[in-house]
């Protein structure tokens, strides 16, 4: 399944009272599990197109 990549937080978002997770630490979470996602999605799609034309 292919979702939407994570939408940063708005500047007036973050309180800036270093709470624990911030707005940012979720973001950036979200961000590295999306980035992860799309990698094994391109190599899912690279695997398939080697299998289709070999």
């Amino acid at each position: 399944m292919n979702r939407e990549k994570p939408t940063p937080p708005a500047n007036s978002e973050c309180c800036e009272s270093e709470c624990s997770p911030c707005v940012w630490d979720t973001y950036f979470e979200e961000l590295k599990t999306w980035n992860a996602e799309q990698a094994a999605l391109k190599e899912s799609e690279t695997q398939k197109n080697k299998t289709e034309s070999t």
